[in-house]
C-alpha cells in the first residue's frame, strides 16, 4: 500500500505544521472524520482557513512516525472525557451537578438542561457541562447499573 509523502510536525512555535509536496504548511489542524463513530478511520488535515490539504483514510496503517505525529496532534486538540460511571446526581430537576468518573478521572460538572444529553446513537450519548465541555458515554448498556438508572430520570 502506497502512503502519502508527507512530514508533520510541530513548529518551535508549538504550532503544528504540514510539508507536503515541497510546500510547507503552517498552523494546520488534524481532526477525526468520524470522531465517535469511527475514531480510527479517516482523518483530514486543514489549513489555517480550514481547506483540507491531506486526507489519510487509514491514519493507523501510516508508518509509525507518521502515525505518531497524527495521534500527538489530535490529542492535542481533542478533549472529550469518557464517562465511565455517574457516582450520583444533586438533582433530578435541572440544573443540577453531576458527580462522574471519567477516563482521566473522578469530576463534577453542572448541567443546565435536559436538553445538553444528546443521543447520538443507541449506545452512545454526549453530555455537555454548564461551560461547553463535552462528556461522552461511548457504551450506554455497558455502564453499571446505578448509573442506568441515573442517567434514566433525564432521557
Amino acid at each position: 500500500m502506497s502512503h502519502p509523502v508527507f512530514e508533520l510536525s510541530l513548529s518551535t512555535h508549538g504550532v503544528w505544521q504540514l510539508q507536503l509536496n515541497g510546500v510547507l504548511h503552517q498552523g494546520v489542524v488534524v481532526v477525526r472524520a468520524f470522531p465517535i463513530g469511527a475514531p480510527d478511520e479517516a482523518v483530514s488535515v486543514l489549513d489555517a482557513d480550514g481547506h483540507e490539504l491531506l486526507w489519510l483514510p487509514k491514519p493507523l496503517q501510516l508508518p509509525q512516525a507518521q502515525t505518531q505525529a497524527v495521534l500527538a496532534a489530535l490529542q492535542a486538540r481533542e478533549f472529550m472525557p469518557e464517562i465511565q460511571r455517574v457516582d450520583n446526581v444533586s438533582s433530578f430537576t435541572t440544573p443540577s451537578t453531576w458527580t462522574v468518573q471519567t477516563h482521566r478521572g473522578l469530576t463534577q460538572f453542572v448541567l443546565r438542561g435536559e436538553e445538553d444529553i444528546r443521543r447520538i446513537s443507541a449506545k452512545t450519548l454526549i453530555v455537555a457541562d454548564e461551560h461547553g465541555v463535552q462528556f461522552l458515554i461511548r457504551d450506554l448498556p455497558s455502564l453499571d447499573r446505578h448509573s442506568r438508572k441515573l442517567l434514566d430520570r433525564f432521557l
